[in-house]
């Protein structure tokens, strides 16, 4: 069973995860530590809770979500699992930085890629890969079915939606993803968002006001 810890990191105040099991293996989901002091305090976590560290995942690669790409990798000598039409998106999130004002060392070595059905293990432990364009185009979710779950990425918020106002997104592809592909999931599935607190799909259904 896994075991969920989250982070709020740099001035975006974005949502970083790790997910870890009985056997102490881990997966870092969308490391976003940009300061050195929110790098001690991942390195912290995991040393102290005597974690290793088996994958690196991006739901999708805007630049808050993959500021600590380049030192997971340093670290933990791990390369990111990403959707292949990310690629472009991080190729480009150094510049995103300067234009923020938000500079840093974006990670250039090898890549892994998954796809929309995909399965990810840690052990016994199961996420599915959901394809979820629109915010970005190669944005994914990872469902674990088995505690009725969704790691999200910036697809959807409580009671709102990601950007679609940034380069290769697009508003309707983002609420197509949302009806056919996350509101076909259980409504008492769990959503752990990218940015705020989490929601479930049944409250999202119900009331968000960007997709009923």
């Amino acid at each position: 069973m896994l075991s969920i810890k989250s982070f709020t990191f740099n001035y975006l105040q974005q949502n970083t995860f790790v997910l870890y099991n009985q056997h102490r293996n881990a997966i870092i989901i969308d490391p976003g530590c940009y300061f050195p002091s929110e790098k001690r305090t991942l390195h912290e976590f995991i040393t102290n809770n005597q974690l290793t560290v088996k994958k690196l995942l991006n739901t999708h690669c805007h630049l808050d979500h993959v500021f600590g790409n380049k030192w997971v990798f340093e670290t933990f000598g791990l390369q990111p699992h990403i959707h292949p039409q990310e690629e472009q998106i991080l190729a480009y999130a150094p510049q995103s930085g300067i234009e923020f004002g938000l500079p840093f060392e974006n990670y250039e070595g090898p890549l892994h890629f998954f796809y929309d059905g995909d399965i990810i293990t840690l052990d016994e432990d199961v996420l599915k890969v959901i394809h979820t364009p629109g915010h970005s185009p190669g944005s994914v979710g990872f469902y674990c079915e088995s505690q009725q779950l969704i790691i999200s990425g910036d697809v959807i918020f409580r009671l709102s939606v990601g950007r679609t106002d940034l380069p290769f997104s697009d508003f309707n592809t983002l609420v197509n993803s949302i009806k056919n592909k996350l509101f076909r999931l259980p409504d008492q599935t769990l959503i752990l968002c990218g940015h705020g607190g989490s929601t479930t799909i049944g409250q999202e259904k119900l009331d968000n006001p960007y997709v009923k």
